[in-house]
């Protein structure tokens, strides 16, 4: 008896020493826009499914989240073991050997392929993440462009919204509806300086004025009179009719402000359509209205923008595995099951990646305002032709090379400059042009 009782002290101690060596702790980089944090809250659901995993957040504002993630994984420091990237840093970082292959991953893993099911991924959103036939990233949510519009301060102002309107028809709307005094403004537009922040917008202005951030021979063309009407026009429209301290106003700023009902149109990301129709966190969940993203004068080319979210494995963690089973969790049919649990509407999930989102008879009826309008942006978002002039680059609202980052930062924060006035828009542009010259040059793209 004794020795049996010894016998399963020691079995219970080894079982324990076991457990204890097998649960791993994973930290995860992410942005804090509303869809991340909704991912934060749910890390029980996660935990009651892998009760072996602990999981750390470390969650940056979007500029702030780019610089700290490119120095950790470029240099292997090995600081997060999932990483929340971009669609332009994804194959980028992946011919650069920084991320780990998961197609491979999921040849090991034969359960969680199959309830995974990678081909239910939209082909274009799945394409974008893959290079060499592996995948290197799995999509949380994938995005176009689209116009936002205030129904009722439409309705009051006598206004009808066209679904393909143009930046001139926009601005002419914003002049009408505009009502400082009571809190109201025509329009808001990214001020806020970044490549992924003022320029994502403003980068799909300039596609459909016309111009270019290159010519096939990798000159900058940043002087043109395309960029410059470009710039003219936005920097005017956010200045007459935008609220004030623009240049602060990213995202998320911007989407307080329209959930609020002090915008009358808002051009940006589609995700927003979500939380706009949704009454926990929008006031004007009855009055908002959907349309494409304006063209402009030059051509009708790139004014969707393609952007997506994902979660990728660094090639400097120790975690793989347990970075892999919270990644497919996290972009699973599942998890968007539990978001619209959580949310209590379809509405609210993660849109944009897998086709059985789109026919699910639940967020075909919660999201039939914007469910179509949202699938043909991101369809029609081309990052091969997305200027009226051919280029050298892929891309809508950026150039697909590792240099933009910072260049499309810094021009950014030449046209914050500009909307709030201390400088002219000529002298961002000679900023921007000699910025993009000094780049191309020094990147060994001009022959």
């Amino acid at each position: 008896m004794k020795r049996a009782l010894l016998l399963s002290l020691a079995l219970t101690a080894t079982a324990s020493v076991s457990s204890s060596l097998a649960a791993s702790t994973i930290t995860i980089a992410t942005v804090n826009n509303p869809d991340m944090v909704t991912m934060q809250k749910l890390t029980p659901e996660f935990n009651k499914k892998y009760p072996d995993i602990t999981v750390k957040w470390v969650t940056l504002p979007e500029n702030e989240l780019r610089q700290k993630i490119t120095l950790d994984v470029a240099s292997g420091a090995g600081s997060f073991d999932v990483a929340t990237v971009g669609a332009y840093e994804v194959p980028i970082w992946a011919k650069n050997g920084w991320l780990d292959p998961l197609t491979p991953m999921f040849a090991k893993n034969a359960d969680i392929a199959k309830s995974y099911n990678v081909n239910d991924i939209l082909a274009g959103v799945r394409g974008a993440l893959t290079v060499n036939g592996n995948l290197y990233a799995v999509p949380f949510y994938a995005e176009s462009s689209m116009t936002f519009y205030n129904k009722d301060l439409f309705k009051a102002a006598g206004l009808t919204m066209p679904t393909q309107p143009t930046w001139t028809q926009v601005q002419q709307f914003a002049a009408k509806i505009h009502n400082p005094s009571k809190g109201v403004y025509g329009i808001c537009l990214r001020g806020l300086p970044g490549w992924g922040e003022n320029m994502a917008v403003f980068g799909t202005v300039v596609n459909t004025f016309g111009g270019r951030w290159f010519d096939q021979n990798w000159q900058a063309q940043l002087n043109t009179p395309a960029w410059k009407n470009a710039m003219t026009f936005y920097v005017d429209t956010i200045k007459k009719y935008g609220p004030p301290g623009a240049t602060g106003n990213g995202f998320t700023e911007n989407l307080t402000l329209m959930s609020q009902g002090k915008c009358g149109m808002w051009v940006d990301a589609t995700v927003a359509a979500g939380f706009l129709s949704d009454p926990s966190s929008s006031k004007i969940t009855k009055s908002v209205g959907f349309a494409n993203a304006p063209v402009g004068p030059g051509t009708a080319r790139g004014n969707h923008w393609y952007w997506s979210w994902n979660l990728a494995i660094p090639k400097s963690t120790k975690q793989e595995d347990a970075a892999f089973k919270f990644i497919t969790w996290a972009t699973s049919q599942e998890y968007i099951a539990l978001v619209a649990k959580e949310k209590g509407t379809w509405a609210s999930v993660p849109p944009g990646t897998r086709t059985s989102t789109y026919n699910n008879a639940n967020y075909k009826a919660a999201a039939g305002a914007f469910s179509s309008l949202v699938l043909g942006s991101i369809n029609s978002a081309d990052v091969n032709k997305a200027t009226k002039d051919p280029v050298p680059y892929t891309g809508v609202q950026y150039v697909a090379i590792p240099e933009f980052q910072a260049l499309g930062t810094q021009v950014g924060q030449y046209l914050a400059g500009a909307i709030s006035g201390q400088t002219t828009v000529d002298q961002a542009l000679k900023q921007a042009q000699d910025a993009a010259q000094k780049t191309a040059k020094d990147g060994g793209y001009q022959k």
